[in-house]
């Protein structure tokens, strides 16, 4: 069984580290001491930072992993438990022997790094989050409704056009850098693990709604600097939620006692990539 998305090409190096049993490939670039780890978010994979790194690398050591069934890292089906994603970061993070580490998170990614930072309270130094997952809470209705409408046989069969509108659907207004990931995202559905890949990915949004992390996020006291895009059109999830990403960001960043709050207008989910050089000059600035 192959490990990796030939298909699919990256603008750094990339190398890979045993974690566990899953060969996880990442990008290191710059030479700082401050460490950035970049996660990324749900469906995605280390590209979601391509508009970031080039930049920030100048100030940072910028390192971007694949998540296990993501990208380029291997494929083995796991539960998609945030707990899980919790121990590989951990454990990749000791293998490489990481200091001085902040963590950047986007959508799951967030929710990843709010976890992690939880329950590992004095191993971060500062955390970045860019539209995170885990502000918005689910009650056990909503989230049966929402597993009756993912699959991964739904996603296995979404088509190209659908591809496009999802990746659309992520921006207030697409750059037309969004199309290398679009024609990734149709390529690999030939890859013989893409069925994996897919099981993944659903296990992961079960993974988000089974960890809620809403009540928790008061007992994180390390500098915290928050993103969202006012157009944000998954958070909330407006076939349940009737309210504004405003108000989301709002309660959850009012939970975080050491917390800025910066809120792009014009802007949607996949924020770092649609304003690149806001998102840059912020996390800049916030060091």
């Amino acid at each position: 069984m192959s490990t990796i998305f030939n298909q699919i090409k990256y603008p750094f190096d990339t190398k890979f580290i045993k974690v566990n049993e899953y060969d996880i490939a990442y990008i290191d670039e710059g030479n700082s001491e401050n460490v950035l780890l970049f996660i990324h978010g749900l469906g995605s994979y280390l590209k979601a930072w391509d508009r970031n790194i080039p930049e920030l690398k100048n100030h940072f050591r910028c390192i971007a992993l694949d998540l296990p069934g993501y990208g380029k890292s291997s494929k083995q089906i796991h539960s998609g438990e945030v707990s899980f994603y919790v121990e590989i970061l951990n454990e990749f993070i000791t293998k490489l022997n990481l200091k001085s580490v902040s963590l950047v998170g986007h959508s799951m990614g967030g929710q990843i790094a709010l976890a992690y930072v939880i329950n590992n309270p004095n191993q971060i130094v500062k955390l970045i989050l860019a539209a995170p997952a885990g502000f918005e809470t689910f009650n056990k209705d909503e989230i049966e409704l929402i597993k009756k409408i993912i699959s991964p046989e739904i996603l296995f069969k979404t088509s190209d056009h659908q591809i496009r509108l999802n990746y659309q659907f992520n921006f207030f207004k697409m750059p037309a850098e969004t199309e290398e990931m679009i024609a990734d995202r149709i390529a690999i559905k030939t890859d013989e693990d893409f069925f994996n890949h897919c099981t993944i990915v659903s296990n992961s949004l079960f993974g988000l709604l089974n960890a809620p992390v809403y009540d928790q996020l008061k007992q994180i006291n390390i500098p915290t600097l928050i993103f969202f895009g006012k157009d944000d059109l998954l958070i909330p999830n407006k076939s349940i939620h009737q309210t504004t990403t405003e108000k989301v960001a709002v309660y959850g960043s009012s939970q975080i006692k050491n917390s800025k709050l910066i809120l792009f207008d014009e802007c949607g989910h996949f924020l770092q990539y649609e304003r690149p050089d806001k998102f840059n000059s912020q996390v800049i600035s916030f060091f």
